[in-house]
């Protein structure tokens, strides 16, 4: 099997990363309206100004940490399932495994 198949596209990684950092722009400038009426900041010092964007690099190591992440999660509940005899892995194997496996990565 080649990796480039089985793994995340990069292009998709990155328009999640744009997503969520769009998102969290807009709170912090929710945040920061509310906070203008307590203290007065410089135009200058806001995060808001700053560009955020990933190398191609970062993005490749971020796709293929996905990668492994979902491939132990699919390995982990497996292994429960298989303890209840069961040939499906449903939500709960996958509930049952996700505190333990968010404490490992």
């Amino acid at each position: 099997m080649d990796s480039a198949n089985t793994g995340f596209d990069p292009d998709l990684i990155h328009a999640i990363f744009k997503l969520v950092w769009s998102r969290t722009a807009l709170e912090r400038e929710k945040n920061e309206g509310a906070d203008a009426l307590e203290c007065e900041v410089g135009a200058a010092t806001s995060k808001k100004n700053r560009p955020t964007s990933a190398n191609a690099n970062a993005l490749k190591l971020s796709c293929e940490l996905l990668r492994v992440f979902v491939i132990e999660a699919v390995e982990r509940a497996a292994t429960i399932a298989e303890a209840e005899g069961v040939n499906k892995i449903e939500a709960t194997h996958l509930e049952r495994i996700l505190p333990q496996l968010l404490l490992d990565f």
